[in-house]
């Protein structure tokens, strides 16, 4: 449950155009058969500092958020730290779902020759997110993020948001109306210049470049101009030379030289045509496998334009973590976060690699979700005994999906009508006194004949559930159909056993250098086995399935290992004295630093202090904490 919810005021500025493809229904005073129902504001929670990385003074001024974009805005708010830069990339409502490559690594007990790197047999794809949205749905929530992020903008300040297609005209509507019409600065068009695949078969111009939204917050703002260099052919039109052997030309009766021209540089335009994307470089050493990162090129142009040097650079859909890292190189501050523990760890592998200081920070909502909201949401049925998604049957007798998540057939009450949290939607997550009277009043009433009670599932409430319950159930007047409440975090805590693991710490040197060795001797990962199994029985399905080989770990089960660190702190943020990342190919990423060393199971930590814990994370992103 929220500490406390922050106002803030989300009503448009006077005088713009409002866009009315969307019904604003988290922002604004609702009504339901006379009853008004006021959302409160963003709420805060309390939030646990996870890890320092870095020196801890130099670690405060850079913000990795493990939590949703209102969150991390009421994170903000509450501490009275203000923006001056944003750069959001959030989902373009393309239609697809992303995927990371999980990858089994070698076998670190088994001889080198025989570990297969990255072979068909040890890799296969896991969603990450999904960007799949009714657009009304997305609009809506896409509002609420905006409203949100002005609110933590300095006056000064400037936003960019980088979008597509698919809904960035929307999109610049509702920036008209947040920001205001005058307040909008440029379209900015990157040719991403991706003109080969399927795309240039279809029998039409090739679509290649995105669009990016620049407002400022009002009439004061900071644009650096930034001038590139002028092109070879038009510096060889220069092909006059006077007396001193300097080179000219005449332009419109002017006299024009080279060398002053070349000096000054040529503004960039709106169009930016010489940035790279990943598919035209794929072996870019920038790459951190992300589906959607973003060259470090595009973010160092936006961040110099419309910012200085210790200002604070805010991403609030950090993803591949590439506002961050670029930032903190070129001498700003970041706040950066994402909902998805893959992006964090992304961010925090490639900040570590950086060198960069930070602290890592868990927005506590009492939410435990496997890895991701996405595989969460997937899950759900599997976890709540007897919940199913709604058939033709359920719809036909009048429970729509726009308005329930499923049903519960139960022998004794009969078919129940579930309504669940969409989680990949942190405005979602607390189930709000103003949700449940929508439905008590504008829906349950057509339920009487169908239902004797609705089921709500929550994951956190705005208020304790006794006093939910009792408000809700006093104003339920026009309908028969009894309202119940259930925690969702029981069966979402319940469903994956903790991972496992057996080591050896011992006091050891390399060289002349002191220190202890953790050897690690196994790991247990329920949910890896439970994964492996799906996707080896899933396969047998395939008529392709003769002869291929099932996906297996070893006794030890090493190869579900993707990072190891200790900490000589007993308690308190995570800070880590040494750490290992294995790649795929069995090579170990050492405190951040590349090697060509493939990993032995072991780890050396440096110094005379004994390590007091032990962090593993999985490939599958779950991170498990023990004590030494």
């Amino acid at each position: 449950m929220p500490i406390r919810f922050i106002p803030y005021q989300p009503a448009p500025l006077s005088g713009q155009a409002l866009l009315d493809t969307f019904t604003r229904t988290r922002c604004q005073a609702l009504s339901y058969a006379g009853n008004a129902v006021l959302r409160d504001g963003l709420p805060l929670y309390e939030s646990l500092a996870a890890e320092v990385h870095g020196d801890p003074e130099a670690a405060k001024q850079n913000l990795l958020v493990h939590g949703d974009c209102r969150a991390a805005c009421a994170l903000l708010r509450d501490r009275g730290i203000r923006v001056d830069l944003v750069y959001i990339d959030p989902p373009f409502a393309s239609g697809a779902d992303y995927a990371k490559k999980v990858v089994l690594r070698p076998n670190p007990l088994a001889p080198a020759e025989a570990a297969e790197v990255d072979s068909p047999d040890t890799g296969f794809e896991e969603k990450m997110y999904g960007d799949i949205w009714e657009k009304e749905k997305y609009l809506n929530w896409m509002y609420d993020n905006l409203m949100a992020i002005k609110s933590v903008m300095a006056e000064d300040a400037s936003i960019y948001v980088h979008l597509d297609w698919h809904i960035g005209h929307y999109v610049k509507i509702m920036l008209d109306e947040i920001f205001g019409e005058d307040n909008f600065q440029r379209e900015i068009i990157w040719d991403i210049q991706v003109l080969s695949g399927f795309k240039t078969i279809a029998p039409n111009w090739v679509r290649g470049h995105d669009v990016i939204y620049y407002y400022s917050k009002g009439e004061k703002r900071i644009f650096n101009k930034l001038l590139q260099p002028h092109k070879k052919e038009y510096l060889d039109s220069f092909n006059r030379v006077d007396e001193n052997g300097r080179h000219y030309m005449i332009a419109h009766g002017t006299k024009r030289y080279r060398d002053e021209v070349e000096a000054k540089g040529k503004p960039y335009g709106d169009v930016w045509n010489d940035i790279m994307s990943f598919q035209q470089q794929p072996t870019s050493d920038e790459k951190v496998d992300y589906a959607t990162q973003k060259p470090e090129a595009l973010l160092e142009r936006i961040i110099k334009a419309s910012s200085n040097e210790g200002m604070v650079v805010a991403d609030f859909f950090g993803g591949s973590g590439v506002t961050a890292a670029v930032a903190a190189r070129l001498g700003r501050r970041f706040v950066t976060c994402d909902v998805n523990r893959n992006a964090i760890q992304t961010m925090r592998d490639r900040l570590v690699a950086q060198g960069t200081a930070f602290t890592q920070e868990e927005i506590q909502d009492g939410v435990a979700l496997f890895r991701n909201p996405v595989q969460t949401m997937d899950k759900l049925c599997e976890l709540v005994p007897g919940l199913h998604r709604l058939t033709d049957e359920d719809v036909a007798l009048g429970i729509k999906r726009e308005d329930w998540f499923g049903v519960i057939n139960d022998p004794k009450e009969g078919r129940i009508p579930v309504w669940a949290p969409d989680l990949k939607e942190g405005a979602d997550r607390v189930l709000t006194k103003e949700t449940v009277l929508r439905l008590v009043y504008d829906v349950l009433p057509s339920l009487n004949d169908v239902a004797k009670c609705a089921r709500f599932l929550y994951a956190d409430l705005d208020r304790p559930v006794n006093k939910m319950e009792a408000e809700v159930n006093s104003e339920n007047e026009r309908s028969t159909v009894a309202v119940e409440f259930v925690d969702l975090k029981p069966y979402l805590e319940q469903a994956i056993l903790r991972d496992d693991a057996d080591w050896e710490l011992t006091e050891d040197s390399e060289g002349l250098i002191k220190g202890w060795r953790l050897r690690l001797n196994a790991f247990r990962s329920d949910r890896l086995v439970k994964t492996l199994e799906g996707l080896n029985a899933k396969a047998c399905l395939q008529p392709s399935a003769k002869g291929r080989q099932a996906i297996t770990l070893s006794d030890e089960g090493l190869e579900g290992v993707e990072w190891v660190g200790v900490d000589t702190h007993a308690e308190g943020p995570w800070q880590s004295a040494a750490e290992v990342r294995i790649e795929p190919s069995g090579t170990v990423t050492r405190n951040g630093a590349k090697t060509k060393d493939r990993w032995d199971a072991t780890l050396f930590c440096e110094g005379t202090d004994r390590p007091k814990r032990l962090k593993i994370r999985s490939v599958l992103g779950d991170e498990t904490i023990f004590e030494l």
